[in-house]
């Protein structure tokens, strides 16, 4: 028996090597005039992408230029889209890591209404946004958020009363997502491995959570598979076409699995901790995932009662074992040990590096939601996982 899901839509998607240069013959409008939005300084020290961005003007497009250095707050967003409400370009292309793409994604649905992006915040503003926005392309250079297939654009701000929302209508789903793992050749070693642990947790926190269903836990398996493959493979030589197209795939996957079957903890405390302190979400997700992992783990094995999550981690014991001689309980060891030798293998940052202390763990803890965690815990509990990561 098969039970009950609702899949949301995707956008089309393109992937492929080489197929970001097929862009300049995306765009059915008349209007020649894009906005692009990028990360810090991506176009010029990417080959690749110069090279795309040549293409679009030798075909007789006007490009408009913004760039995001940060996670994208209020304030850039509505800096970004007032300069460019008068012109009102009807294509705004975003090519970056998930900053870019969430900026490019809230900038072309803010071009469509009055106001600040803040007043239309999920848990911030009053407002609800009506869906409508300029056609928008997602064209990654990471593998880690999977924004080019979700509906949502995270937005931050951060200080003692920051907070870390979506902008959300299930019309923000980008029009295309063009994923071409030549462009994530030139990411370094350190954005490699916490964008790629951004989207292993993505991928199984989704395939564990309590709202997940038959499709979205076959693409997480899939993604995890790859994840495995390649992340490693990625980090310690990024010009390894085979590794970065595993992840980039895995990247993709984790933002349609996400966009259904929700998250977990870890991304629980992501959201809390980037409200108060200035640290890349990659780095909170890679961090924090072995742990609470480990607690999740632990808490159900103490159960009698083998339920559907205890079969899910010894599915991906298997996986990362490569075995078929465990037990149940010994396949969720065995993915409890994984994830802690990844992070030491990876050298994940701790979250003490920036500026974290212990008397912030009562506070973040008190803010952390994770209704969607197979496992619950008390606030102590998730105290003692913060302080282990500190």
């Amino acid at each position: 028996m098969v039970n009950r899901f609702k899949l949301l839509r995707t956008p089309k998607i393109i992937f492929g090597e080489g197929q970001a240069h097929s862009l300049p013959g995306i765009f059915k409008s008349p209007d020649r005039h894009l906005l692009i939005i990028t990360g810090s300084g991506s176009h010029r020290e990417n080959v690749e992408i110069s090279n795309v961005l040549s293409a679009l003007v030798e075909s007789g497009y006007n490009l408009s230029f913004e760039s995001i250095a940060n996670e994208p707050s209020p304030a850039d967003i509505d800096e970004i889209t007032a300069r460019h409400r008068e012109s009102s370009p009807e294509i705004v292309v975003a090519i970056g890591g998930g900053s870019a793409i969430d900026a490019g994604k809230a900038v072309s649905a803010m071009l469509t209404v009055e106001g600040s992006v803040k007043d239309y915040l999920e848990g911030v503003g009053t407002k609800m946004h009506s869906g409508k926005k300029k056609f928008f392309v997602a064209v990654p250079t990471t593998s880690g958020t999977g924004s080019e297939a979700t509906s949502n654009a995270v937005i931050s701000e951060t200080g003692i009363n920051g907070f870390k929302r979506s902008l959300r209508h299930e019309k923000f789903v980008p029009d295309v997502a063009l994923v071409d793992p030549l462009l994530t050749v030139s990411c370094p070693g350190n954005i490699t491995a916490s964008s790629g642990m951004d989207a292993f947790t993505q991928l199984v926190e989704s395939y564990l959570s309590v709202k997940s269903g038959p499709i979205t836990d076959a693409l997480a398996l899939d993604g995890i598979a790859k994840i495995k493959f390649g992340l490693a493979r990625a980090v310690n030589n990024g010009k390894d076409i085979e590794a970065r197209s595993a992840m980039a795939y895995a990247a993709l996957l984790s933002g349609i699995t996400l966009a259904n079957a929700g998250l977990g903890l870890v991304h629980g405390f992501a959201s809390s901790i980037g409200g108060f302190f200035d640290i890349p979400h990659g780095v909170v997700c890679g961090t924090m995932m072995s742990v609470v992992n480990r607690y999740n783990i632990e808490k159900l094995l103490l159960q009698h009662e083998i339920s559907s999550t205890h079969s899910k981690y010894a599915m991906l014991g298997k996986i990362f074992s490569g075995r078929n001689d465990l037990d149940l309980k010994g396949y969720m060891k065995f993915t409890a040990d994984y994830l802690d030798n990844l992070t030491e293998k990876l050298g994940l940052k701790r979250i003490g590096e920036y500026g974290i202390d212990e008397n912030d763990l009562e506070h973040i803890a008190s803010v952390t939601d994770h209704k969607s965690n197979p496992v619950i815990f008390e606030k102590s509990e998730l105290v003692e996982m913060l302080s282990k990561r500190l």
